[in-house]
């Protein structure tokens, strides 16, 4: 272990640690820094994920590594969304294998020694309206869509035309039950948020299946 891994071990507390980090960390120039981290990454103490990110192998967490709060820090401004969050609340049955994401960037992905991560552009008015702050615990913070944003999402990147409920349980195979957890509030949330037309008629469709 050398003494780059020995000092994150006594002084980081989260499983992930970025370049400016280490600079506060460690003394010396950037070169010297450069090359104990290049060290630490051959010797499979320091698992490089982008750059300027990286993570303690498994053997020396002490905390485990959640992959959503990885999401969070590859693209900050992002959040879960799509199948992953519709997963999450137990909307679809599917397991997803992929972290999807939604930002305001330009679409792009990721493949890591972690896990594989997608994030979509889609444009809106306010990134985070319908986003919640999710603590795991003190060290573990990331952003997920609620239910409906996550629907939402999901109609404007696959160019869904539905507006009514019943391509969600026929298509999604989303229970009738879980629809029923949507409140009013979540469209308020939404209101005026996307300028898609599809996205626009699925909301009002949907909102006024459940409500009227």
């Amino acid at each position: 272990m050398n003494r780059l891994v020995k000092t994150i071990l006594e002084q980081v507390p989260t499983p992930l640690f970025t370049t400016l980090e280490i600079s506060h960390l460690v003394g010396g120039s950037a070169n010297s820094r450069y090359a104990l981290v290049k060290r630490a990454i051959a010797d499979g103490d320091i698992i490089h994920i982008k750059r300027g990110l990286y993570t303690l192998s498994p053997l020396y967490r002490k905390r485990n590594l959640n992959p959503l709060c990885v999401s969070q820090a590859i693209v900050t401004l992002s959040y879960i969304s799509l199948e992953t969050a519709l997963s999450i609340h137990g909307w679809i049955p599917e397991a997803v294998t992929s972290i999807t994401a939604v930002t305001s960037r330009p679409s792009t992905e990721f493949d890591t020694p972690v896990g594989h991560f997608t994030y979509d552009r889609i444009p809106q008015k306010t990134l985070f309206a319908g986003v919640e702050r999710i603590h795991d615990n003190p060290y573990s913070v990331w952003f997920r869509a609620i239910g409906l944003k996550a629907l939402a999402d999901y109609v404007y990147l696959h160019g869904c035309t539905w507006t009514t409920s019943r391509p969600l349980v026929e298509s999604l195979r989303i229970d009738e039950e879980s629809l029923r957890e949507i409140k009013e509030e979540d469209f308020l949330q939404l209101e005026g948020n996307y300028n898609n037309q599809r996205v626009i008629r699925f909301l009002e469709g949907l909102r006024k299946e459940l409500f009227s």
